[in-house]
């Protein structure tokens, strides 16, 4: 699943996504490997300690991102969170540990599905949000592996709500045909 669907009205889009069931593998994999290491190697404690401690840092900090996306008519926003627990166990502060990014609801043109190659794993998909100042942002830190459907319809719901999928799409290409056909009335002039 790419995002649940936490609250959805006519004003308030809610979005969140919690670590996968393959984030939770690296980190009961890496974390068993370290305490087996421990366990078994005949060293001091405090080498004992350094296996353990070792590999509980890096299965944390594989572990994936507590995310959300709230869209807000009424604020004319969008918050964008996210929560890491390797960032909040590096900080040991709350100082740091969730970042939100806000952005105006008018400035999104666009809502797109985007494929990342994902090492070892194939093809992950995401969302990205078009800004009409040219920049994108993704909506979630990482991607989901073979689930385009999933995303396409978090895409869909998002696009719904924005109403994006009602701009007049008519008006811009009448206006690009014409703009079309006076280019060639003016090439035929020239000649």
């Amino acid at each position: 699943m790419y995002m649940q669907v936490e609250s959805h009205s006519n004003s308030l889009l809610h979005l969140k996504r919690f670590p996968g069931i393959r984030s939770w593998s690296v980190l009961v994999g890496i974390s068993s490997v370290g305490l087996a290491a421990a366990y078994y190697s005949e060293d001091s404690l405090g080498w004992k300690l350094f296996y353990l401690a070792g590999c509980l840092f890096v299965a944390v900090q594989n572990l994936e991102e507590w995310e959300e996306a709230i869209f807000q008519k009424d604020a004319g926003k969008v918050y964008l969170k996210s929560f890491s627990l390797y960032k909040k166990l590096l900080t040991f502060s709350r100082a740091g540990h969730e970042q939100v990014v806000v952005v105006p609801l008018e400035e999104i043109q666009a809502v797109n599905v985007e494929e990342e190659k994902v090492r070892y794993f194939g093809k992950g998909y995401l969302i990205v949000l078009r800004f009409g100042t040219g920049f994108s942002h993704p909506l979630t830190q990482s991607a989901v592996i073979n689930c385009r459907s999933d995303v396409e319809a978090v895409a869909n719901l998002i696009i719904g709500f924005l109403e994006l999928n009602e701009l007049p799409i008519e008006e811009c290409l009448d206006n690009s045909s014409e703009t079309d056909v006076s280019d060639y009335e003016d090439q035929a002039k020239d000649k």
